[in-house]
């Protein structure tokens, strides 16, 4: 049952993906368009939780119909992505120049920080259409790359890597993942990364939107590790069609700190460039994921102390 369930889930996909494919750009995003408004309107698929999220974050500075709308934008936003990226075989360096604004300034950016420090990391939160800043790369001929989970459905999984390998190359995790990364890094490589996704254990804990948001080292401590800048770039859509790229200011390891603290202070410098992003624009925010960033950890069990610890008895 489970192998016939995984080939309907592909074949659905795969056909989807060849109707925004043979469609104009346009009328993809309002197919993309009709169907997230089914999924919000109707279905309502966590639209609560996203609403929930959004007044927990800005509290009496929107109003429910405000909050409502930002989470419909969001949904829609995701949608819209989808269908692009479904779209990906027929998105050329043409198109992009022609769609996002800003483009060339942040990869003549990015190619200065290679030549500088002989490879770079690229913090991409779930903004805008974040996947494009992987296409921009490696249209741009950069080594780009990130890491993803395997997808249950293995020919989902199969499919999915294929669609992403023409935005970057996608490594999946695992115990080898870590040295690939850090050599590729040493070799002019491009790490793309979300820095926006809660850890499932503790690691460090940042100030963002008003909480305490529980972020992985990872980010920082590659850059710290590869002796390489980590550069802040958000996207974010402007109406249907248009995006705009930003990058701020490379954020530098000090070898001097003490390595914890350093790590966290990176990571602090980049989600104070997120956090600002989203509170300027919340609707181009992705309020839906399941690992909600601000979601407190669970309550850790106390380590049992054995007899001649500290503070045993």
């Amino acid at each position: 049952m489970r192998r016939i369930r995984y080939l309907i889930e592909y074949f659905a996909l795969r056909a989807t993906a060849g109707v925004c494919r043979a469609l104009p750009h346009g009328a993809a995003l309002a197919l993309a368009w009709g169907v997230a408004g089914v999924g919000f309107h109707v279905v309502r698929f966590r639209r609560a939780e996203a609403v929930r999220r959004i007044v927990s974050v800005f509290g009496g500075a929107v109003t429910p119909r405000q909050a409502e709308w930002i989470a419909w934008r969001s949904w829609r936003n995701l949608f819209f992505n989808a269908a692009e990226m479904m779209r990906v075989t027929r998105i050329s360096p043409v198109w992009l120049r022609r769609h996002v604004e800003g483009l060339d300034e942040v990869l003549i950016r990015m190619q200065a920080l290679i030549e500088a420090h002989g490879g770079l990391v690229i913090a991409v939160p779930h903004m805008g259409n974040w996947d494009l800043a992987g296409v921009a790369g490696k249209q741009a001929g950069f080594d780009i790359f990130s890491i993803a989970g395997k997808q249950k459905n293995p020919h989902v999984n199969r499919w999915l890597n294929h669609i992403r390998g023409y935005s970057m190359d996608v490594l999946e995790r695992g115990s080898s993942v870590l040295r690939v990364i850090l050599r590729r890094l040493q070799h002019r490589g491009v790490f793309a990364i979300l820095p926006d996704v809660r850890m499932p254990t503790p690691d460090l804990l940042v100030p963002f939107l008003g909480a305490q948001a529980n972020l992985g080292r990872g980010m920082a401590q590659f850059a710290r590790t590869a002796h390489v800048p980590v550069l802040p770039v958000i996207l974010s859509r402007v109406g249907w069609f248009r995006h705009r790229m930003v990058a701020y200011s490379p954020v530098l390891a000090d070898p001097t700190a003490d390595r914890d603290a350093d790590l966290l202070r990176m990571t602090r410098t980049v989600m104070e460039h997120v956090e600002a992003a989203i509170r300027q624009n919340p609707d181009q925010w992705f309020w839906y994921n399941k690992r909600w960033v601000l979601r407190p950890l669970p309550a850790q069990p106390l380590r049992s102390q054995s007899v001649g610890e500290p503070g045993a008895a």
